[in-house]
This record gives C-alpha cells, sequence and structure tokens, in this order.
C-alpha cells in the first residue's frame, strides 16, 4: 500500500471517529434535562408554651413559664440562678404536663425502677432500694412509707410526694 492510501485511510478513519463524537455528544445534548429545582415547603413553625418546673440547685425551684426560643440559661436564671454546690456537667429535662394539669402519678406500689428513677431526686440507687424494700415488706399502704425506704429523707419525698400514689 502507498503511502498517499495510507494517509487517506487514516484520515478518513479520522473524520469518521471525529462524526461520531460529534454526533454522540449532539445526541447526548439533545436527551439532557437539567434538573429541576426542588423545592422543599415545611410547614409554618408554631409558637409553643408552657410551663417547666426547675428543681435542684437554684435559688427558687418551682414551675416558669417556657415559651419558644426560651434558653436554658434564660430558665435557669429565672429560678433565682444555680447555687454554688450545683454540677454543672449535667443536666436533666423532663418534659410534662404543666403543673395545673393534674399530672399522672407514679405508683410506688407497681412502677419499675426506670420509671421511679425519673421522679425528682429518685435515682438509680434509689429506685432499686424501692423496688426491694417493696418485694421485701409488701406493697406501701401509704406515701408517707416511702420514709422507710433507707435513703430517702423529708426532702426527696417533699419533692415528690405531690408526683407519687400507692395502688390498690
Amino acid at each position: 500500500m502507498s503511502t498517499s492510501k495510507l494517509n487517506r485511510f487514516w484520515t478518513a478513519v479520522t473524520i469518521l471517529l471525529v462524526t461520531i463524537i460529534v454526533a454522540g455528544g449532539i445526541i447526548l445534548l439533545s436527551r439532557y434535562r437539567p434538573a429541576q429545582p426542588m423545592e422543599i415547603s415545611l410547614p409554618p413553625s408554631q409558637e409553643w408554651q408552657g410551663t417547666i418546673h426547675i428543681d435542684g440547685s437554684v435559688g427558687k425551684p418551682g414551675f416558669y413559664p417556657l415559651r419558644g426560643g426560651d434558653s436554658i440559661d434564660a430558665l435557669i436564671q429565672a429560678a433565682g440562678g444555680v447555687d454554688n454546690s450545683a454540677n454543672l456537667t449535667s443536666l436533666e429535662l423532663y418534659i410534662g404536663p404543666e403543673e395545673n394539669e393534674g399530672a399522672q402519678k407514679v405508683d410506688i406500689n407497681r412502677a419499675e425502677a426506670w420509671l421511679l428513677e425519673a421522679l425528682p431526686g429518685i435515682g438509680e440507687t434509689l429506685a432499686k432500694r424501692i423496688v426491694d424494700f417493696r418485694r421485701k415488706n409488701g406493697p406501701f399502704r401509704s406515701t408517707e412509707e416511702l420514709l422507710k425506704v433507707p435513703g430517702i429523707g423529708t426532702s426527696t419525698y417533699e419533692r415528690i410526694k405531690d408526683l407519687i400514689t400507692v395502688g390498690e
């Protein structure tokens, strides 16, 4: 084969390949549909309000108004700030019914330890003691009998007396 025939052959192959690439690009571009912008619609935020019970190492424990956007610092300041003895490494927040809604009471004769732990001032150890006392001595006849459980004093009882009951 002569050089001129060879050059024409490679020129034809090159033109054919360029034509295929250009045609493929045109086909791809004609099928390309840019993504439609995605619209995300969120429901309007609802203004909420209620009350929160602040207890523990604060100056004035009790129920305080709570509105959307309130910071924990503002709530603690409303409760008189923290005492010098406060452990600021952890914070427990319990959300429940408002004070005047008549909160559901915990039946200390039926509650398991995990539920008793939700009561203010009752941790894992005291909850276990309550359950053990109940198993050993039978059901409580009144909420005041909780004072017989080792580790539960009058201050702890005063904090939870409105939150507990004894079932039949």
